[in-house]
């Protein structure tokens, strides 16, 4: 198989992929087998898929859709320029994320790994189980480990997916928390921040529905049906919190996930 062929080959696989596409899973595409499924030949190296790709970007650069690199693997996406046509195919707007939905995911994001009580300690008020829950049914956040305090609380942080949804391939590339605060001129980082994260959902919405006609990411415009969140009141939540002070306190580029 020429170059020609292969990179013909993998653009097929990339516009028909339903998910994000991995080198590892694009190697698969250049192995020829025998009858008791055994490898044949070496394939098509990582080095030689990769200088596909960056062809394939060349390729289709003048054009609305366009190859990215995401966090777990690459796709085919319409450009952000293309999102107000597309959204007229579909003009009902999805609902938006309520505030404490944002600023927990928000929180998650930008100082994980943190536990409950590191959230509710920055937020001020309780946070609601569905809220968690919600996050976590989404594939947004999972346990990452365990606070060696009493109790053992959960550490949560943001996953693969979530950066997939918001066509990020690293957590480097979210905005500064600082810039967003000079940006809104406010002051205020966790209402830039909110916006902020809203703003990339609502970008990342029509590129995912352009290829993936399944609506892949269909779960993004369901309503948030998070109960009201309360001031938080129970000394022994505070307690928790005290236990390990200052670890919530991450920096936003340590991506040990």
């Amino acid at each position: 198989m020429n170059t020609d062929e292969a990179k013909r080959v993998l653009e097929t696989a990339l516009l028909c992929a339903r998910e994000p596409m991995s080198i590892h899973g694009m190697k698969k595409l250049f192995v020829d087998v025998d009858d008791n499924g055994r490898p044949m030949g070496p394939g098509v190296g990582a080095d030689t898929i990769k200088l596909m790709l960056e062809e394939l970007r060349h390729d289709w650069q003048e054009r609305g859709i366009e190859v990215v690199s995401l966090a777990s693997g690459w796709r085919f996406q319409s450009r952000p320029e293309m999102k107000q046509y597309l959204d007229r195919l579909s003009p009902e707007k999805p609902p938006k994320y309520s505030r404490a939905t944002l600023e927990t995911l928000a929180i998650i994001a930008y100082r994980q790994p943190v536990t409950r009580g590191d959230i509710e300690e920055i937020r001020g008020v309780a946070v609601n189980s569905q809220t968690i829950k919600m996050l976590e049914d989404r594939g947004w956040i999972d346990v990452l480990g365990y606070r060696e305090v009493i109790g053992r609380p959960a550490l949560l942080g943001t996953t693969k997916q979530f950066l997939d949804d918001l066509g990020l391939a690293a957590l480097s590339q979210l905005p500064p928390l600082q810039e967003l605060a000079d940006t809104r001129g406010s002051g205020l980082e966790m209402e830039a921040l909110e916006a902020a994260l809203q703003e990339n959902f609502d970008i990342a919405a029509a590129p995912v529905a352009a290829i993936d006609g399944a609506g892949g990411n269909d779960d993004a415009a369901s309503p948030d049906t998070s109960a009201v969140e309360v001031p938080i009141h129970d000394p022994a939540q505070e307690n928790a919190v005290d236990a390990a002070p200052g670890q919530h306190n991450h920096d936003m580029n340590d991506e040990s996930n």
